[in-house]
């Protein structure tokens, strides 16, 4: 039976959205990310986070 002692962790990737006022945004997909920048005026830039 395997082990499960919790060595592996699982990595988590966030979309994070920067808008030039300034906000800051996570999503969970880059579908997302992309469609909240475009209605901000697509401007703002959006990054991937693993965390």
């Amino acid at each position: 039976m395997a082990c499960n002692c919790g060595g592996d962790r699982q990595s988590i990737t966030v979309y994070q959205l920067f808008l030039p006022d300034g906000t800051v945004r996570q999503f969970p997909t880059k579908q997302e990310a992309d469609a909240a920048n475009e209605r901000a005026g697509g401007t703002g830039t959006v990054v991937t986070i693993g965390q």
